[in-house]
């Protein structure tokens, strides 16, 4: 049982354990001034003692010496006992059989462990600053904020030096706001630890392997990884920051397909601006290549099956950076060997990862890949009008393929072809316009086409700019405040919709 706790507490006793000792001194000489019982270890205690201010050791508490290089100190049940003592019986009950003295001020500076980082690349030395007995002092107290005020960093001191020439009180909402400063010094600290652990992980595991140079040739560019089981390079110069880049948009999207056909795909700055699934790689790739032939210039061409030499003779026609399959007949590959430069990939396994990161301002962004595909049974048919085969199997493509194109983005496909796509938009409707002015540049005929978008529409206008120009089934996330509108105006023109409740922005 609990009893309510003071709202004012005053301090009694203290432990400090500090690296940073600025302003130690005028901190002690105020406790002191108080009567406050001073505990520390270590060097903070020859420290204050040195100032002729009466303290006490924290191995005569605990009758335990420093042990492991001081590296265990204050790790001890009759501290960390006084620090998380409440007025419940039971505490007072366990408090006075084991000897535990109440502790109702814990002042903590962590060891400097990002500067460590900074100043050295010793590892031992680095590994040696992570500071354990610190940080369980700082989330004991901030747990207990009830009854104990927890300083958690030297920028603290001045409050306290304020809190200490008053009455020597601090009231809860004092506590309880120094408290929350002290968990997220914990958790800035703890990830710092992990991000300079996890970068040394990457490293030993990995191979740093250093590019001709980064996206632009003033820019320096490496890769930290082992592309080995991935995939194997029989052709070609060396492979670039922004190859890499489309290597991997490229196997990105082919994961995501599932089809026992031939699947042709083309990409051209992280964007798929080809994409064909046929009963043979001849035909994939015609028709991957008909969706865009003039920004398929230079991009990167990938597909699911073994190359052959019919093929090759075709795709040799074309200037492309690289080209990757899972195999290549050996007459083939003589035929695309004959540009010295054209990098040919052989592809072992597509990777799988599950987090993906960025840098951001000063840090980095994390977040789990994007997993979800959906098929046409996840979709939910919200008009009348149902979409046919043809348009079933359509809305599965383009909704994979608007997943892996650069937002804003519209995507229209046509029997299980990429016919018309906009990217990278500040509006739907631009992305719209362009996805079907690109359409009849190449000579598509829309008519009965089906048309993806990455998020929901705002508004109708999409609807109606679609149904202009013969596009009859759309798959969309939903969620707009007037979804109703663009079902109504679909209702009203035989036009069939279908939601998939989920939104592929890709930024």
């Amino acid at each position: 049982m609990y009893f309510s706790f003071p709202t004012m507490k005053k301090i009694k006793s203290a432990l400090i354990s500090v690296f940073n000792k600025d302003r130690i001194d005028e901190i002690c000489s105020h406790l002191s001034s108080n009567n406050v019982t001073i505990y520390s270890t270590g060097g903070t205690y020859e420290y204050i003692s040195n100032l002729g201010i009466s303290i006490k050791k924290v191995e005569d508490l605990t009758s335990y010496p420093s042990i492991l290089n001081g590296r265990v100190k204050t790790l001890h049940p009759k501290v960390f006992g006084g620090i998380l003592k409440t007025n419940s019986e039971s505490d007072i009950k366990d408090s006075k059989n084991y000897d535990i003295p109440d502790i109702d001020l814990v002042i903590v500076d962590l060891y400097p462990f990002e500067e460590t980082v900074k100043n050295t690349k010793n590892h031992s030395e680095i590994i040696e600053k992570i500071d354990i007995g610190g940080v369980s002092l700082i989330r004991a107290a901030a747990k207990n904020y009830e009854n104990v005020l927890c300083i958690s960093s030297s920028s603290q001191y001045l409050k306290l030096i304020e809190i200490l020439k008053g009455d020597c009180s601090t009231d809860i909402s004092t506590r309880k706001n120094l408290a929350a400063q002290a968990f997220k010094k914990s958790s800035d600290y703890d990830s710092k630890i992990f991000s300079y652990i996890d970068k040394e992980t990457i490293q030993e595991d990995s191979v740093i392997r250093e590019l001709r140079y980064g996206e632009n040739p003033h820019q320096k560019g490496r890769f930290i990884g082992d592309l080995k089981d991935y995939i194997s390079q029989i052709n070609g110069k060396e492979i670039s920051y922004n190859n890499l880049l489309d290597i991997d948009a490229s196997l990105d999207l082919l994961r995501d397909l599932d089809s026992d056909k031939s699947i042709f795909l083309i990409h051209k700055h992280n964007n798929p601006c080809g994409v064909a699934i046929r009963d043979s790689v001849l035909e994939a790739y015609e028709d991957a290549l008909s969706c865009d032939n003039i920004s398929a210039f230079g991009g990167i061409l990938t597909s699911n099956k073994t190359i052959d030499k019919i093929s090759a003779n075709q795709i040799n026609k074309l200037f492309f950076e690289i080209i990757i399959a899972h195999d290549f007949e050996e007459e083939a590959l003589t035929i695309l060997k004959s540009k010295k430069n054209r990098i040919i990939i052989k592809l072992n396994k597509i990777p799988s990862k599950s987090i993906q990161s960025r840098s951001c301002l000063n840090g980095v962004l994390e977040q789990d890949v994007d997993k979800k595909i959906e098929n046409f049974q996840d979709f939910k048919v919200v008009t009348k009008q149902s979409p046919n085969k043809n348009n079933s199997d359509d809305l599965v493509l383009a909704s994979v393929i608007a997943k892996h194109t650069k937002s804003n983005c519209i995507v229209i496909v046509k029997n299980q072809q990429l016919i018309g796509s906009g990217m990278g938009q500040v509006s739907r409707i631009d992305a719209l316009d362009q996805a079907i002015e690109k359409s009849k540049k190449f000579g598509f005929e829309l008519r009965e086409s089906s048309l993806a978008s990455d998020a929901f529409f705002p508004f109708s206008d999409c609807v109606e700019i679609s149904h202009q120009n013969g596009i009859n089934s759309i798959v969309q996330p939903g969620g707009s405040v007037r979804d109703q509108d663009s079902i109504d105006f679909c209702n009203e023109n035989k036009m069939s919709m279908v939601f998939s409740g989920i939104r592929h922005f890709r930024h």
